[in-house]
């Protein structure tokens, strides 16, 4: 079941940045490349790290703590089988909308 909320503007993330939001009680990152919206879970996979505070560079966003890099469309890291949590996104009448899974 979809679980679609609306956590900003489409024009607080820009092409080419990240940005941080909460949904369904987690941090969640979104970021704007060429290839659209895409969003992941906010904390780095290594130790927590602010993923969404992250440079993006293309589709790789690289966490500000320790340097892991992952691809936002796939949530995947550039050197293992690691990977972050991916959600659907959606831009409607200017918002961004994520489908995050509700936790208990």
């Amino acid at each position: 079941m979809s679980n679609w909320i609306d956590v900003a503007a489409a024009a607080d993330c820009e092409l080419g940045q990240t940005l941080e939001v909460v949904a369904a009680k987690r941090m969640v990152a979104i970021y704007h490349t060429k290839d659209g919206y895409f969003a992941t879970d906010g904390m780095c996979a290594h130790q927590g790290g602010p993923i969404g505070q992250g440079e993006l560079c293309g589709n790789i966003v690289t966490c500000p703590w320790h340097g892991w890099q992952y691809d936002v469309t796939t949530g995947k890291h550039q050197l293992s089988s690691i990977h972050l949590d991916c959600f659907p996104v959606k831009v409607e009448e200017g918002r961004i909308l994520v489908d995050v899974p509700v936790e208990d």
